[in-house]
């Protein structure tokens, strides 16, 4: 477990669910949640919400293991639509209150995540989440939202792997205590299988390349959610916990780092353009 900076307790592995169809979502989370996972990540956007909430009111286990994070979706920004998602996802996950509620991404040029924080910020005080924080957030975004609003945000979930190792971001949001969460952590595509670098240090512990990303992000204080509906590789991405990287190791994995981003540059994001 890892402290957030308002010292709510996050599980520095968790399980992200994107794309997962809302009739997997029931057997990916027995899975998770035999395997040690109990912190789960998904959104508005992904569309399993209502099956996520369906699922977890079915497991035996106390609420209060549980970390369950979503996100408000970029065409809902704005401090009264943001209350009314908010309540939706509330209600679709079948919870009292949500551990984490982030800012999905910031679309800078409609200039309102702002006041959407600002809503975050009234139902965090109202007990209604846990923590909150965002997500895709550059340093330039943050230094806007922290300048114009009371709660340091907990978390900034970000693109984050080998291949788009953002550490100036990191070593910034770590100065204003803020927790970096790596998604799509294991980059997409599966190239990295294949790479020689990292199937060099798998095959020296045994383990996947997969489980060695993973514990890279683990090692260098970043919280990751991979993402997997295959219940073998559920279970392997948790097993990352009986092993420890060289520092020469991560000077590696460091050094596969081309600056080459997998998805969407935050500031190029517009409210109502991704669908």
């Amino acid at each position: 477990m890892v402290k957030l900076n308002n010292n709510v307790d996050i599980p520095e592995l968790g399980l992200g669910v994107y794309k997962i169809n809302e009739e997997d979502v029931e057997r990916v989370v027995n899975t998770a949640i035999e395997a040690g996972y109990r912190a789960i990540d998904t959104a508005w956007f992904y569309k399993n919400e209502k099956a996520l909430g369906h699922a977890l009111n079915k497991i035996d286990i106390d609420r209060e293991e549980l970390f369950i994070t979503t996100k408000l979706w970029n065409d809902f920004q704005g401090y009264d639509e943001t209350i009314k998602a908010f309540n939706d996802s509330l209600e679709s996950l079948q919870l009292k209150y949500i551990d984490m509620y982030l800012i999905h991404w910031p679309c800078p040029e409609d200039n309102l995540f702002v006041e959407t924080y600002q809503a975050l910020e009234k139902l965090y005080k109202e007990g209604k989440i846990k923590a909150i924080g965002v997500c895709n957030f550059k340093e330039h975004h943050l230094e806007k939202l922290l300048a114009e609003t009371e709660v340091v945000p907990a978390v900034n979930q970000v693109e984050f792997h080998p291949k788009f190792n953002q550490k100036e971001l990191q070593t910034y949001c770590e100065s204003k205590g803020i927790k970096v969460m790596a998604w799509s952590p294991l980059m997409r595509g599966g190239e990295w299988l294949d790479n020689p670098v990292l199937k060099n240090i798998a095959e020296k512990y045994n383990k996947t390349v997969a489980q060695v990303i993973i514990k890279w992000h683990i090692q260098q204080d970043r919280l990751v959610i991979p993402k997997s509906q295959n219940d073998n590789r559920i279970r392997e991405n948790f097993d990352v916990f009986n092993f420890e990287l060289s520092d020469e190791d991560i000077i590696e994995i460091d050094n596969l780092h081309t600056n080459e981003r997998q998805f969407r540059d935050p500031d190029d994001v517009k409210i109502g353009d991704m669908k």
